[in-house]
């Protein structure tokens, strides 16, 4: 477990258990270590995508590479930023918007209008519409979600304007019943030689070494 070249990141994978002849039924969110997310969109391995979009520059969010790169998509960066403005309101509430884009539909999160960031209580009541979205169309799965940390224009923070640990992020979406996959931001793949588990939540063993134990 040494740390890795600058040039070449690498990840250290911890299993939380060993495979059991008998599947186990806890329901659980996938991180995908090492993965390419806009790569598995394109090659069909989704239905939706979680992720977040604003009212005034989506060029470098992942909604508008999508868009660019599914060749039945109508949608662009203009038309995005635009949808959006319909939906603008101060509210006080986050809103979950649609774009379909043929191959893979967008459910967006759209952050109140009197803020300036994304907070883990708008990502909380958001993940859970999305959660009732999903339920009731089963169509939009298998679904995959960004992990809304190192982005630009859609900053995620926590109550004390923080930026919240992926862990935290992992907790809010899945106590809001969300256990699809989610994709850690590329900056977070130079995580060695920590351990990293691919699944949440995370075994018991944890906290017992958090706390001093073996």
């Amino acid at each position: 477990m040494q740390d890795a070249p600058a040039d070449n990141p690498r990840l250290v994978l911890v299993p939380d258990s060993l495979p059991a002849r008998t599947p186990d039924p806890t329901p659980r969110v996938r991180i995908m270590w090492g993965q390419h997310l806009l790569d598995d969109l394109v090659a069909g391995r989704y239905r939706s995508l979680i992720c977040a979009v604003n009212t005034r520059d989506n060029s470098r969010g992942i909604i508008s590479q999508l868009a660019a790169c599914l060749p039945t998509s109508q949608w662009d960066e203009q038309s995005i930023t635009s949808y959006a403005r319909h939906f603008e309101s101060p509210s006080g509430k986050a809103k979950v918007l649609k774009y379909d884009m043929d191959a893979v539909e967008v459910l967006a999160i759209l952050r109140p209008a009197e803020r300036t960031r994304l907070t883990l209580g708008d990502l909380s009541s958001a993940m859970s519409t999305v959660v009732e979205m999903i339920r009731r169309r089963a169509e939009r799965l298998p679904s995959c979600s960004v992990s809304f940390l190192e982005a630009r224009a859609n900053v995620l923070v926590d109550q004390q304007g923080q930026t919240p640990t992926f862990e935290t992020v992992l907790r809010t979406m899945y106590e809001a019943g969300y256990t699809g996959d989610v994709y850690p931001s590329p900056g977070m793949w130079r995580s060695a030689p920590t351990g990293l588990f691919a699944r949440y939540p995370f075994p018991d063993s944890l906290d017992v070494r958090r706390a001093g134990g073996f």
